[in-house]
């Protein structure tokens, strides 16, 4: 819940945000549109955490996400940037990132592969989950890189996902399919 949330960068005098207030209810999806400039991209640092508000006060199931509460609140999302960052490891190690391989969960990464369509993927790789994808996953499409940010959200089961255009570079089928594995997700 955002509670008459403002925001102003430092090199501005008018604010980017003014007095925004709105609910969002487990289970909910909402987009977030506008024309450039208008402040979406702000929104979603507030929400992160990465910006500090002016006033106001952001809640999560009725706690401030102040700085006590921020690496708590920050465990519970994930976010799906445009431009997706991969490490120069393998596929297994891309979705579960910062786990060291003892601690992956089989049953987790398989499920978290299926929910984000990247079977096809894996197929085609030498060998399959194991192959280094390389420097920044230069060799995988858009839409493969998309779903591996995806399926690094499916595995950590994160309460909130927050999306930035993180569907773009898929095909229209493939995008109706994770939007249906999103929704089943609620």
């Amino acid at each position: 819940e955002l509670q008459n949330i403002s925001f102003t960068y430092a090199t501005r005098k008018q604010k980017t945000i003014s007095n925004l207030s709105m609910k969002i209810k487990s289970g909910q999806s909402i987009g977030i549109i506008g024309t450039s400039g208008s402040g979406k991209s702000t929104l979603l640092d507030i929400l992160l955490g990465l910006l500090d508000i002016d006033s106001g006060q952001i809640l999560y199931n009725d706690k401030q996400t102040n700085s006590s509460y921020l690496t708590e609140w920050r465990s519970k999302v994930a976010y799906l940037p445009q431009k997706v960052f991969i490490i120069d490891e393998t596929l297994r190690n891309n979705i579960a990132l910062g786990e060291n391989n003892s601690e992956i969960d089989t049953f987790k990464l398989n499920k978290a592969i299926k929910q984000s369509q990247l079977n096809d993927l894996i197929k085609e790789l030498p060998k399959g989950v194991d192959t280094i994808l390389g420097d920044k996953g230069i060799q995988l499409s858009g839409g493969q890189l998309q779903r591996i940010a995806l399926a690094r959200a499916f595995y950590f089961e994160r309460d909130v996902l927050i999306m930035d255009e993180a569907t773009s570079s898929l095909d229209n089928e493939t995008e109706a399919e994770i939007v249906n594995e999103i929704k089943n997700l609620k």
